[in-house]
């Protein structure tokens, strides 16, 4: 009897052994053993006769890339917002596309709470005076804002944005919410957040917090205009999507000593989809060390939660083999 060929499933970056060895009992597996970013075209070369992909965020998936890609059945991605993935293409070739849903809610939203409280309590200028300086002790310094008594501003009140606010209620701070379509009476109430328009949110805020994906709509959603309307002292956090920020716009509102603060774990330099994708962080932002707080994209860097994911996008990618439709599914291809 012949034996049934096996599946070949491409790994474009790091993951945990427990991902790869789930794979391997009935697929062969290229891995990307480097933690670092492999160069397009070798990531296009290596998917050339893969069954399966596992993608992840710096992967930009277009006609180019799959052009070649006769045997692809699925691309998994191990992340939640999709706007570097032509996902028109994937159904047209018959290419089942799907996401991780629900494991990156927990761990951005605590890490969106973390860069709140860094920056207003200006955590990291503290880190750098005790070590560059000699510290003797407690003086009248780094005065720094506090929660309770103020105002935060969600902007989106999806499952991420669900999330902050549970994490914020403990705070004793008034919490404003915008979303396009509004929560049920019950789920305002125990979120403890009232909605209102969104000029309103951005006037009225003292910490404006975005949880929104980065979609036509959303596209530089805070540029100079908005910003503007924020009131003078506040602070604006961007743990979603970089270019949801003109970072420009906010370079130039920190300057002018209209916004006090900003921290964004993401960055306009990493939305792969847009052709005019700037190739760094603005360099204004790196500069102003003692009104902004910036990390690498740490949204969902929890150990647990990163293997979790990858495990999620690996059963996707086993459930299409197995001729099921996958429970990330975000398309309907005709299948091949």
């Amino acid at each position: 009897m012949t034996e049934k060929k096996r599946s070949k499933v491409v790994i474009t970056h790091w993951v945990h052994n427990e991902v790869i060895n789930l794979l391997r009992e009935s697929c062969d597996v290229v891995p990307n053993e480097s933690k670092e970013t492999l160069p397009r075209d070798e990531i296009i070369r290596r998917s050339r006769s893969a069954d399966g992909i596992m993608a992840f965020m710096p992967d930009m998936v277009d006609a180019e890339f799959l052009s070649g890609c006769d045997n692809l059945k699925v691309i998994a991605a191990a992340f939640k917002g999709y706007d570097n993935i032509d996902v028109e293409q994937c159904t047209s070739r018959g290419i089942w596309f799907t996401i991780v849903p629900d494991l990156l809610t927990a761990p951005t939203a605590e890490l969106a709470i973390g860069l709140l409280i860094g920056v207003i309590r200006k955590m990291m200028e503290g880190d750098r005076f005790i070590r560059t300086s000699h510290f003797e002790g407690w003086r009248p310094k780094l005065y720094g804002t506090g929660l309770a008594g103020n105002t935060v501003g969600i902007v989106g009140m999806g499952a991420l944005g669900k999330a902050m606010a549970r994490r914020l209620a403990g705070f004793e701070a008034r919490i404003l919410h915008f979303d396009k379509v509004p929560l049920p009476e019950d789920q305002e109430r125990s979120h403890n957040v009232t909605r209102v328009p969104f000029d309103q949110l951005v006037e009225q805020s003292d910490f404006v917090i975005i949880a929104v994906p980065l979609t036509p709509e959303t596209s530089n959603m805070f540029g100079a205009g908005t910003i503007a309307k924020m009131k003078k002292g506040s602070f604006l956090i961007n743990p979603a999507r970089g270019s949801v920020v003109d970072e420009g716009a906010v370079a130039d509102a920190l300057e002018a000593g209209h916004l006090a603060g900003y921290a964004a774990d993401v960055y306009e330099m990493e939305d792969w989809a847009r052709n005019d994708r700037p190739t760094r962080i603005n360099p204004r932002l790196l500069s102003m060390t003692h009104r902004t707080f910036l990390t690498p994209h740490l949204g969902s860097a929890v150990d647990r939660a990163r293997k979790e994911i990858a495990l999620e996008a690996a059963q996707n990618i086993l459930q299409v083999f197995e001729g099921k439709v996958p429970q990330g599914a975000v398309n309907a291809p005709r299948l091949k």
